[in-house]
């Protein structure tokens, strides 16, 4: 079902007397399922909607627009395709309860993929689904391929009934469809042969493949279900081994790296991260691919225009993982600003201590971090610990504790 949840004022779809509850049924004949066929459907100059108002009428809008106008229409959130794999190293398997609900939600919908960049498994989709694909050209999308060897796969997402992945592929880049392809990385399950195997085969889908993102797992002291060896110093510099011999391949053949280890990867190997150019585009900066070095790119790009605050003491809230790399940065703060930066490191009391990445602190580790901390004239935290409307992964809001982002 398509809803309409808001009118902009002054549109085409206020003109037209749309209301907010109103049912969207068909576009120029065509049956709308979801938020995917409204958004292809409405890309034509003329269109006649067939439509249901929150009152049961059946209604028929027949309009004309020009150079693509927006018709000022909200729809209401689409029902999320759920996962139906048991992978062992599922984050939302190792979350506790008591957080904020959006992060229970188990998605797996290729849609969001395409819309949003959320990766998706296509272990779910049909054969209607691989149509709309083709037929709308949902490209790129992000898949979790985690093994292109299919026994290997079947274990990893604990699924006996997922799909050949690589012939979902294939079959989709024949179609003219893109992908960025990451693989979380299980000691002793798609390492060493399984990952050379599996990087043989995307790098042979030619440019379909237009990145390849390799991630250690990550467990917290809730991860029940995993029953796996944990990733050690020496494994993650094994794989980054083979990952920066493809990445050099790749430069060579393709004139861009193509395969890159995760910034986590590199900090468990305790391996320096490479230079800007190494990343490219940063394709995968939000799967932790670039991150660490795109936030140096940043205070490069703006330290001239650091305000003075001359005599200020600034407190910085981080995770263990950024230890050991912030302090150069905020050394080049301070005498651009004049202020002096105190690194405050923050332990994850809620997944415990295999948990670094700044990110995941919540807001209990930033409370306890600045408690009495009355010296300070200004704490900054990572934005990443909050969401859009400032609330911690613990459900604490921000500015009800006194902390902003």
């Amino acid at each position: 079902m398509v809803k309409v949840s808001r009118v902009e004022q002054d549109s085409i779809a206020e003109s037209l007397g749309i209301q907010s509850g109103t049912e969207l049924l068909t576009v120029n004949g065509r049956p709308l399922a979801d938020f995917l066929d409204w958004e292809f459907l409405t890309a034509d100059e003329e269109l006649l909607i067939e439509a249901r108002s929150p009152d049961g009428e059946e209604i028929i809008y027949e309009l004309e627009r020009l150079d693509g106008e927006p018709l000022g229409i909200a729809l209401e959130p689409p029902t999320i395709r759920r996962c139906a794999n048991r992978c062992e190293f599922c984050f939302i398997e190792g979350l506790p309860a008591g957080l904020r609900k959006p992060l229970y939600i188990r998605d797996d919908d290729y849609r969001l993929s395409f819309a949003y960049g959320n990766f998706a498994t296509l272990s779910n989709v049909k054969e209607r689904d691989i149509a709309r694909i083709l037929e709308y050209r949902l490209s790129p999308l992000y898949v979790s391929v985690h093994a292109t060897n299919h026994e290997a796969r079947k274990v990893l997402l604990n699924n006996t009934r997922v799909p050949d992945i690589k012939a979902q592929l294939s079959r989709l880049a024949d179609g003219g469809i893109q992908f960025h392809c990451q693989m979380v990385i299980v000691p002793g399950l798609n390492d060493e042969a399984v990952l050379e195997e599996s990087l043989i085969d995307l790098w042979n889908m030619d440019t379909a493949v237009m990145s390849v993102a390799v991630v250690p797992v990550g467990l917290t002291q809730f991860s029940h279900l995993y029953t796996g060896k944990g990733m050690d110093r020496d494994t993650a510099r094994t794989i980054l081994k083979q990952v920066e011999a493809w990445g050099t391949r790749a430069m060579r053949e393709r004139g861009e790296t193509w395969v890159f280890g995760s910034d986590e990867l590199y900090m468990l190997a305790q391996r320096e991260l490479p230079a800007p150019a190494h990343y490219g585009e940063f394709a995968q900066i939000e799967n932790g691919v670039g991150a660490v070095t795109s936030l140096r790119m940043r205070v490069a790009d703006g330290i001239d225009r650091v305000a003075r605050r001359d005599g200020q003491r600034i407190g910085v809230v981080t995770g263990l993982a950024m230890a050991q790399l912030m302090p150069p940065l905020l050394e080049r703060l301070s005498d651009a600003s004049g202020a002096e930066f105190e690194l405050i490191v923050a332990e994850n009391s809620l997944f415990g201590p295999t948990i670094t990445t700044a990110g995941l602190l919540v807001g209990k580790d930033i409370l306890g971090a600045l408690a009495d901390r009355h010296d300070l004239d200004i704490a900054l935290i990572p934005a990443e610990t909050i969401n859009e409307d400032g609330v911690f992964l613990d459900v604490l809001e921000s500015e009800a504790s006194g902390v902003l982002a």
